[in-house]
């Protein structure tokens, strides 16, 4: 089985994206939603998270999100460490996700998975391209964020170019070319 990946820019439409795949019969590993739940449920990394941030960071088994974004995302070395203690995590439940898996791909979609080195891990990754300003207005539209928050994300990833870059597919997600046709485009060489 293939294990693919799905990455792209904040608010370049991957989990979208995912959901198509998924419509089509791919089963999709959402690694931000998982690395979410990891960190309210696993004792280990309360503690770790407590003992790199702060107790407050958590109201009890509650993390504090919009506190830990506004601590990471203004200091890629407070960023780095968070991920460091993640990762390890959401890895190990990927793979044990994909024991459970029957299909001739699955999906891993994460927004930072050339900067965790986790495609590294991945036989293929799927790039999600789109216009900045369209991202930044998708973001706006979905989170609330504003401008200097949206930033602060983009800044802290990399570029959409180097994505593109590193990736075995691109699909262009600007509101002008056909999605579908792009997906099963790709979908097809996948299960070939």
């Amino acid at each position: 089985m293939k294990k693919i990946g799905i990455t792209g820019s904040i608010g370049s439409g991957k989990t979208y994206v995912s959901k198509v795949f998924e419509s089509l019969g791919i089963p999709v590993f959402n690694a931000d939603n998982e690395a979410k739940k990891i960190m309210s449920c696993s004792f280990d990394l309360i503690n770790s998270i407590k003992n790199e941030f702060g107790d407050d960071i958590y109201d009890k088994y509650s993390l504090n999100n919009r506190k830990l974004a506004s601590i990471v995302f203004s200091d890629s070395k407070k960023l780095k460490k968070l991920n460091s203690l993640v990762h390890p995590y959401v890895k190990q439940e990927f793979l044990n996700w994909c024991k459970k898996q029957k299909s001739p791909y699955v999906i891993k979609e994460a927004a930072i998975l050339f900067e965790s080195n986790s495609y590294k891990e991945l036989d293929s990754v799927i790039c999600i391209s789109a216009p900045k300003k369209l991202r930044i207005d998708r973001v706006k539209a979905r989170d609330g964020f504003k401008d200097y928050e949206i930033n602060n994300r983009i800044k802290n990833q990399f570029s959409q170019e180097e994505k593109e870059n590193l990736s075995d597919y691109i699909i262009v997600n600007d509101e002008k070319d056909s999605l579908l046709t792009q997906i099963i485009r790709v979908h097809e060489k996948l299960i070939n």
